[in-house]
């Protein structure tokens, strides 16, 4: 018996004893090899609230209620799961030999719910798996080459699902039936509000995507933007439309790492990027920070980040497929920014049901475009995105993920808010 199957088949020891005390009646537990891994596999998760359907037709469930039905297409599949199920899971949903009956959200949620129902047990299997999910450090070399991979597949993709914005972070719903490209108007407004931008004053801003807010501050605040961001297509892109809308003039678009940022500015601002840069350059990038602003009595700026309520690392699936090198910090890892350079802390927010109903409306678009992203790429690329999405919907629902904006200033800035009405009625 292999390390993994020894650690499925001790963890389930407990949990069988707690199921029997919750069922009136004896579950099924699979009579055949294969049915068996697969009950004690479910024990490692959590026991979550789902039901398993082999290709034999037999039907494997730890819980008295499932709400969820997964079919596995053969044996190769399921003992795949057994060796690996943090990868092998998305893998097999993305080609095909896993489906799930019904909403694929819900199914997610019901998974992410269940994990803490056996923490050790989850924690003693991930340290099994370590060594095979290292999260690709961003040296200068290494995000180039990380970003490129998420970024660069292609304007016209997506175009397809983010919206008229074109903005690839989490809005801000100021009402709830608010549309999509309302809301991340209404989040570039209150990014800008948080750092009271005034015109004529001049913006720093690390990672800046498609363009969308450096954009809105040239327009509708009247700064200087000076924007960094190492993906060529994001670049491009921007830096079109910038000249399409006559704003060129104000925004200077810098295909650069960030911690290459020069200059002095007023204000500093990182929307959606903190993700890529991982923890050990945080206290670089508080650095950077701290020379834009030129430790000035008035510089300020701001962090907006998908977070966490304590450390953890991302999905080992999303890591290696679709985010390489990412990692969301927890507030105290945060703090690694802004502790060394003194920085104070002026606000700290959390919108992560924002972000919930910003992926509803990107899922929502791409379900609605998902003939023409198999068109584009092919459908295990479609099916691969879609399970993204709706576990990313599933992980801010839960808590799993949050959302930070975090608004700092150089230690001696006393012209800061007295109140937060600045916020809401443009003070």
């Amino acid at each position: 018996m292999s390390a993994l199957e020894k650690e499925v088949a001790s963890s389930t020891d407990e949990s069988g004893r707690r199921q029997s005390q919750r069922a009136a009646v004896p579950l099924p537990v699979g009579s055949s090899f294969e049915g068996k891994m697969l009950h004690r596999l479910l024990g490692v998760v959590g026991n979550p609230p789902i039901e398993f359907v082999l290709w034999t037709g037999e039907r494997i469930t730890t819980h008295p209620a499932p709400s969820a039905t997964v079919r596995i297409a053969d044996r190769a599949t399921l003992l795949g799961l057994a060796k690996d199920p943090h990868i092998r899971f998305g893998d097999a949903y993305s080609e095909g030999r896993i489906t799930i009956d019904g909403d694929l959200v819900k199914f997610v949620e019901l998974m992410y719910r269940a994990a803490p129902e056996q923490p050790r047990a989850v924690r003693s299997l991930s340290s099994l798996l370590k060594g095979g999910h290292r999260r690709q450090r961003n040296t200068l070399t290494g995000s180039r080459d990380n970003i490129h991979h998420h970024y660069d597949i292609g304007n016209d993709f997506y175009s397809l699902w983010l919206g008229d914005t074109m903005a690839y972070t989490c809005a801000y719903y100021p009402t709830p039936d608010a549309t999509l490209d309302e809301a991340q108007r209404a989040k570039f407004d209150h990014v800008c509000r948080k750092m009271r931008l005034r015109a004529g004053e001049t913006v720093a801003e690390a990672g800046f995507g498609w363009g969308g807010l450096s954009m809105h501050m040239a327009r509708h605040y009247g700064v200087k933007v000076r924007a960094f961001n190492i993906s060529k297509e994001q670049v491009a892109y921007a830096r079109a439309r910038a000249k399409r809308e006559g704003l060129d003039s104000q925004i200077e678009f810098v295909e650069d790492d960030y911690r290459n940022i020069s200059g002095k500015f007023d204000a500093f601002v990182s929307v959606g990027m903190l993700e890529h840069v991982g923890v050990e350059n945080y206290a670089t990038l508080g650095g950077v920070a701290h020379k834009a602003l030129g430790g000035g009595s008035n510089g300020r700026g701001l962090i907006h980040s998908i977070g966490r309520n304590r450390p953890a690392p991302l999905h080992p699936w999303i890591t290696k497929r679709i985010f390489p090198g990412a990692y969301p910090p927890s507030i105290g890892e945060f703090m690694r920014i802004f502790e060394p350079w003194d920085f104070s802390v002026l606000d700290v927010e959390n919108i992560r049901l924002h972000y919930a109903r910003t992926l509803i409306h990107w899922m929502e678009l791409f379900d609605a475009n998902a003939e023409k992203v198999r068109k584009m790429f092919d459908e295990k690329f479609e099916r691969m995105w879609r399970l993204y999405l709706a576990g990313s919907i599933a992980g801010f629902t839960t808590g799993s993920l949050q959302l930070f904006q975090v608004v700092f200033a150089t230690k001696d800035n006393n012209n800061v808010p007295w109140t937060r009405e600045h916020l809401y009625n443009g003070a």
